[in-house]
């Protein structure tokens, strides 16, 4: 918690500051009306006072309460922005070190974990700093303030109430105990429940198709139930405190009173000023008595927060102190001009055994054409997102326009490429800014998104909508076609004006007559753009410059179409499961000429 608390801006803590004067002003006040109480009951006790006399100590306790008043909602309106400020800060954080993860991070966190951090975790912690600038101030201040004014009393008081205030620190100290384990429980508990909600949501056609609302249910009831177990005993535990303090201090009064009124009667009843003098002792020992227990009762309501708030800055310490091993470097510039080579290159994922890549080596020359093609877990995306660098090599070297891409600056290498994913990402808005989506080397204009769009033959479909580029794209891009949303990613590669186009297998929604249309516009329109394709047909890829076929993350063939024909049999086997012999150009003696 206290690491956090340094991302309080000066502004902030000069509030907080504020508040805590004004948080002491208010027990000031409100300490003032015992003394004032007493003078009271004094007056009406003796003889000859005057209803001037009188009314003047009331109206000075009434402008104590109105002060008391004025200063605890300047304290609440400072405390809500200073708070407000705080999680603004905390979440910005959060937000801008996920942004930073790379896919290694994005597994060790999930996706609904992270969400829940960033989210319900911090309001926790926002709604404690918000108590927290009160009650953590005002309620040890009170109770040591109320504890000065009553010690020389009576210490048969004294004991009395030292006895009720030990008693119930020992309680809460036991409860919190009990408790506190329990509340991270709950946290993780709500990043499964969010967990099962974000998958069905997420997959709701399957879900339907497939007849499993029942079964979802379930799934949803279970992790459900278990929260909700949790949270009860929590709660319960929790119940205990309120009526515990609030019996407290009645009964703290009754005894106070009680034993008080022992005290008066020994003193004789011809001596009536030092019995008026005990009783008042006695009604104002009461009150700072009852203003100690409800201190402890306000540090009862921060006890109920304090574990679920601890809990939360932990985990949210654990994002903002999680080291990024994507790391990068400074380089900007690069002593050649749309390269991409492989040199001994293998990888392995953090929990694998073994290595998924081995031992790679290639090189694409500008405008080169290299496909990549394989069995399904070959490692085709594997390699090439080594070449965007979305992880590092386990072993070797992936060098961008002649460098090694960790000295790269990550502006300057995705300045370089262009990449379309596998699955086709929209975010919510419209479509030309998902065409313009991020900073580029391209222009960023109008008639840039409108080339994109035409080379990525998305201009048809965007044109019949009527509001055309500005057509809005709904969260997931939900409202268009997986090959409409296919073509829309690629036109948000092409209209980056990269170097270095990289296609991962992201012609497979695509029909066969646009795919071929497509790949001919590319090649015709971008000829000096490297383009890295994988790709799962092989109608797709045959005329690529260089192919490379992957069989358990080795490549067992280098060549050109015809090439692999004759002496890969995995590329043989593939294409024989796709296409004719006679789509092929074969014999049985091989190639035809």
């Amino acid at each position: 918690m206290l690491k956090l608390l340094k991302k309080l801006k000066k502004r902030e803590w000069l509030m907080a500051a504020l508040c805590a004067l004004f948080v002491l002003g208010q027990i000031y006040f409100d300490l003032m009306l015992p003394d004032y109480m007493s003078d009271l009951t004094v007056l009406i006790k003796t003889p000859g006072s005057t209803v001037e006399t009188i009314l003047q100590t009331g109206l000075q306790m009434l402008g104590c309460t109105l002060a008391s008043a004025a200063l605890a909602v300047a304290c609440g309106f400072l405390s809500a922005k200073v708070a407000a400020g705080f999680s603004y800060a905390v979440r910005a954080d959060v937000f801008d070190k996920v942004a930073g993860f790379g896919q290694e991070e994005m597994l060790d966190f999930s996706v609904p974990s992270l969400i829940n951090r960033t989210t319900n975790d911090i309001t926790q912690i926002q709604m404690l700093v918000s108590m927290g600038l009160q009650i953590m101030i005002k309620a040890p201040v009170m109770a040591i303030w109320a504890v000065i004014k009553i010690i020389n009393k009576s210490w048969e008081l004294s004991v009395i109430t030292l006895g009720f205030v030990l008693a119930l620190f020992t309680l809460m100290i036991l409860i919190v105990t009990i408790v506190l384990p329990r509340v991270r429980k709950v946290q993780r508990l709500t990043d499964d429940l969010n967990l099962v909600a974000r998958e069905n949501l997420t997959g709701i056609n399957v879900v339907h198709a497939f007849n499993a609302e029942d079964y979802q249910n379930r799934k949803f009831d279970r992790a459900s139930e278990v929260l909700m177990r949790t949270q009860l005993f929590n709660q319960r535990a929790f119940a205990l405190l309120n009526p515990s303090v609030s019996f407290a201090m009645n009964s703290l009064a009754l005894v106070i009173y009680w034993v008080g009124a022992t005290i008066v009667s020994r003193i004789p009843a011809a001596d009536m000023t030092a019995r008026l003098t005990q009783f008042g002792d006695v009604v104002v020992f009461g009150t700072y008595a009852t203003y100690v227990i409800m201190s402890i009762m306000m540090l009862v309501m921060i006890m109920m927060f304090l574990p679920a708030a601890q809990v939360s800055a932990q985990r949210i310490n654990e994002v903002l102190g999680r080291k990024t091993r994507l790391l990068p470097g400074r380089e900007e510039e690069a002593p050649e001009v749309g390269t991409v080579e492989f040199k001994n290159v293998s990888f392995r994922y953090p929990s694998s055994s073994g290595n998924i890549l081995e031992n790679i080596s290639f090189r694409a020359e500008k405008g080169d054409t290299v496909a990549f093609i394989g069995s399904t877990g070959s490692g085709k995306t594997t390699l090439v997102s080594l070449a965007a660098r979305f992880y590092d090599a386990t072993e070797g070297q992936v060098l961008i326009d002649g460098r090694d891409v960790r000295e790269f600056s990550f502006d300057a290498l995705y300045d370089r490429i262009g990449y379309v994913t596998q699955k086709a990402v929209m975010f919510a808005g419209d479509i030309r800014g998902n065409v313009l989506f991020g900073e580029s080397r391209g222009s960023g204009d109008a008639k840039a998104a409108e080339e994109a769009l035409d080379l990525a033959q998305a201009s048809e479909f965007v044109g019949k909508l009527p509001q055309g580029i500005d057509a809005p794209i709904a969260q997931g891009g939900v409202n268009v076609s997986g090959g409409q949303k296919q073509r829309l990613s690629i036109a948000r590669a092409l209209a980056r004006k990269p170097e270095i186009l990289i296609f991962d297998d992201s012609f497979s929604a695509l029909d066969y007559k646009t795919d071929a249309v497509l790949r001919e516009g590319l090649m015709r329109a971008l000829p000096d753009t490297t383009k890295l394709i994988v790709a799962q047909r092989i109608g797709t890829i045959r005329n690529a410059d260089r192919i490379i076929v992957l069989d358990e993350g080795r490549a067992v063939g280098i060549g050109r179409h015809e090439e692999l024909l004759r002496t890969c049999a995995v590329y043989r086997e593939i294409a024989m499961s796709q296409l004719s012999e006679k789509e092929l150009g074969l014999t049985e003696g091989g190639i035809i000429e």
